[in-house]
């Protein structure tokens, strides 16, 4: 925008000139023609006026928001109705409801931990400047089970790789260390998980070693999955993992046995209980499942997006 005004300098008392404004000649425009989201904001330096144009915005320090989670699947609000009549059937009836994932694989070292806490006033905990670390670097895998109903959780955390194998071992691991001696009588647990990851709803392993699990224990497993791009729905996220993450803010995670530590101290108002143990067990990735060992697999689809929900029977 042009500065339609000519500034001269006139003479003032005690030698100071004082700038003095004398209007173009050419036509004003009328106030109805003139701009009227910009303001002047006139300075006189040294007797010249330096016009400036600023946009009325408002403006503040603002942080992004993660909301996006792409195009949504036509049956998605279906599939969410699903899962909850399912999910309220099985607490009615007294039957284990467990929501299943793998938090995000953690750094094992002096890193920084994104967060803040309490120290002493000038004593700042030092870590490593850089986090590019080699694959030499250890991980750590956790793998969260929730349940439902008792709002208590049991955290496997994976030294190796993060498959479906793993998946299957941590809900296992559960079912021996706590699941069968707070539901003796079951004979069914229900599941929700999400639809990628190690428990995918497409991944063979994870069918595959679910069968397995079921030949052993005898139990039957009904499995439900999150739409694509709804993984954030997922009662683990924010009923345990969110409070595991708030528990360690700020504090470097330098060997397994701070996370292990860190991850059963976990609790909330509400009375959340974590159960916490290391696996140091080898599960190679890159395994095949052919379609001679997914006809072993006693999987009926359910009339209803049968890729989504399904029930996992011994064999026997």
């Amino acid at each position: 925008m042009r500065c339609k005004d000519a500034v001269s300098l006139a003479p003032a008392k005690n030698g100071f000139r004082k700038p003095c404004v004398v209007k173009n000649s050419a036509q004003q425009p009328s106030d109805a023609s003139r701009e009227p989201s910009w303001n002047r904001v006139r300075e006189f330096r040294a007797g010249i006026q330096v016009a400036k144009c600023v946009p009325p915005v408002t403006t503040s320090n603002s942080l992004v928001l993660g909301l996006e989670e792409g195009d949504d699947h036509p049956d998605r609000d279906a599939q969410f109705r699903h899962i909850n009549e399912c999910v309220k059937r099985a607490l009615a009836t007294g039957r284990p409801v467990i929501s299943v994932d793998t938090k995000k694989k953690e750094l094992v070292g002096n890193y920084a931990n994104a967060g803040q806490q309490w120290l002493a006033t000038k004593q700042p905990q030092r870590v490593k400047g850089h986090d590019f670390p080699g694959p030499e670097v250890p991980r750590a895998f956790p793998y969260g089970i929730y349940d439902l109903g008792r709002n208590e959780g049991f955290v496997n955390v994976g030294t190796d790789h993060d498959t479906g194998a793993f998946a299957v071992a941590s809900i296992r691991g559960w079912w021996r260390f706590e699941g069968r001696h707070l539901y003796p009588d079951t004979g069914t647990v229900l599941i929700t998980a999400d639809g990628g990851g190690s428990n995918g709803s497409r991944l063979r392993l994870w069918k595959l070693e679910l069968q397995g699990f079921a030949d052993e224990s005898g139990l039957t497993f009904s499995i439900c999955h999150f739409p694509p791009g709804t993984s954030k729905w997922n009662k683990i996220e924010h009923r345990l993992f969110s409070f595991i993450s708030s528990n360690w803010r700020g504090e470097p995670l330098r060997d397994y046995e701070t996370i292990v530590n860190l991850i059963a101290k976990t609790t909330t108002a509400k009375g959340l209980k974590v159960t916490c143990r290391l696996d140091r067990r080898k599960y190679p990735t890159g395994r095949r499942v052919s379609d001679e060992e997914m006809k072993r697999v006693n999987l009926k689809r359910n009339t209803f997006h049968g890729d989504w929900n399904y029930v996992i029977r011994p064999t026997s």
